[in-house]
């Protein structure tokens, strides 16, 4: 799954529908003795997973299943942690699926839809963007039947499912195992709702600047050859009147081959307004300038902002690097690996904090910028750098994140919590990987106001 630290706790529930149901012909041909050696073995099987934050849920499930008198199909609940708050929630938000686990067990099946927006799961509500993907994953190969809105649409065999959904509705899949020479349902999912996108959610924020925040734009950080010279320059967001002020240094994503400074004056004009000097900043893009161009113009940039910004009201000494996406990986690997800086005579250690958020920290293909050697993809790996002293770190990841992007947003917290190097690990509930760029400016916003704090 694509959430965070995600738990499972199995619960009996009780099924009617034909072949799910005790009454179902898979159970009708069992032996009585078998039914109930089955139904001891899964009560077992689930109290062993039932554990004191979760017991009352488990003690709900089992007494609606006792009055019901059925106990053979068990509900997978899918949460952020093993907490009753968690499991509850989930299960109001549909992230869940029952399975036959008698015929089989289920542990590694997901089902998701994934977008340019993000990847999103069970329960999800998702906007029909662009190339909308429905995909599965089983942990051994079955029949698998798609339904839209209760008719079957897709039929497929294997342990993996794609199926790029042109219409809205409502998505369900099920799994079916062949026993004998006869079919039997073993895993139903939870629905994926794909509904027409709103006006209204995809639309981008004001770039007009507050009445406290000025703006100094396309200022050159350094020189190269005349066809780069749009991608070596910054703009500056500033409080007005304020000195001293904390400096934040934005390096925008676009997986290191799109994007522009000039995408993020909202970004700039958000930060400025709460009093800290924002500069967000261009470099030069994949595939024409391969790495490591991108982190060299980054620290060109970093070399500017140490030796100027304290003319703009900047505090040199109180200069954040962050950056999404892309941008996570460049402000990371800026900050861990010296030899960047070093050609400027800097040193991380003028790096007050790293923000990154959404951020690629392992480099595995992505040839097109990082090219064909494994040496080099390694080297340009945040990960690879990991050691102390490094400066603060604070990480942030979204529900509804790129596939992988949460799991190294993890793992690379964990690295530097190793390495006893300060880090805060931040999951962005109900935000996807663009979403959060787009909602960053707004006053309540969880990604802003983890931002505002490791700026105290």
């Amino acid at each position: 799954m694509t959430r965070g630290a995600t738990a499972a706790l199995l619960l009996l529930l009780p099924f009617s529908t034909e072949g799910l149901g005790p009454s179902g012909p898979a159970l009708q041909r069992l032996e009585p003795e078998r039914v109930a050696a089955v139904r001891a073995a899964r009560e077992r099987f689930a109290r062993e997973r039932v554990t004191p934050e979760t017991a009352s849920i488990y003690e709900d499930y089992r007494a609606t299943r006792d009055e019901a008198g059925v106990g053979n199909v068990t509900l997978h609940v899918l949460a952020t942690a093993r907490e009753e708050a968690a499991m509850r929630a989930s299960l109001a938000e549909g992230r869940s699926y029952v399975a036959h686990d008698w015929l089989c067990d289920p542990t590694g099946f997901w089902f998701a839809a994934s977008n340019n927006l993000g990847v999103f799961e069970m329960g999800d509500r998702v906007p029909l963007l662009g190339k909308t993907r429905l995909a599965a994953q089983l942990p051994l190969p079955a029949r698998l039947k798609l339904f839209r809105n209760g008719e079957l649409v897709h039929r497929a065999e294997g342990a993996k499912l794609e199926f790029a959904a042109t219409e809205p509705g409502v998505y369900r899949l099920e799994a079916w195992l062949v026993v004998d020479g006869e079919e039997h349902p073993w895993i139903s999912s939870n629905a994926i709702y794909l509904e027409a996108p709103s006006p209204d959610a995809m639309r981008l924020p004001s770039s007009a600047l507050a009445p406290n925040v000025e703006a100094k734009k396309d200022i050159v950080y350094t020189t190269g050859k005349p066809e780069d010279e749009a991608k070596h320059k910054l703009d500056l967001y500033i409080p007005v009147g304020r000195k001293k002020a904390p400096v934040f240094l934005f390096i925008h994503g676009g997986a290191w081959r799109s994007g522009d400074r000039a995408m993020y004056a909202p970004l700039g004009n958000r930060f400025a307004r709460e009093r800290i000097l924002t500069v967000a900043i261009s470099y030069r893009l994949a595939p024409r300038n391969p790495h490591p161009a991108q982190i060299e113009d980054a620290a060109a940039a970093f070399a500017w902002v140490a030796r100027n910004i304290g003319k703009y009201g900047g505090d040199p000494k109180r200069v954040y690097v962050g950056g999404h996406s892309a941008g996570a990986h460049l402000a990371a690997l800026l900050a861990l690996d010296a030899r960047y800086l070093a050609r400027h005579g800097l040193s991380p250690k003028l790096i007050k904090g790293t923000v990154v958020m959404s951020g690629v920290y392992q480099i595995r293909g992505l040839e097109s910028v990082f090219g064909k050697d494994e040496r080099i993809r390694t080297e340009a790996s945040p990960m690879s750098h990991v050691k102390a002293p490094a400066p603060p770190f604070l990480i942030t990841y979204c529900q509804w994140d790129y596939l992988g992007l949460p799991l190294q947003a993890r793992r690379f917290h964990a690295a530097l919590q190793k390495a006893r190097t300060s880090s805060r690990l931040v999951f962005i509930p109900r935000q996807s990987h663009i979403s959060e760029m787009v909602n960053i400016v707004k006053d309540d916003d969880a990604t802003a106001r983890a931002v505002r704090a490791f700026m105290r």
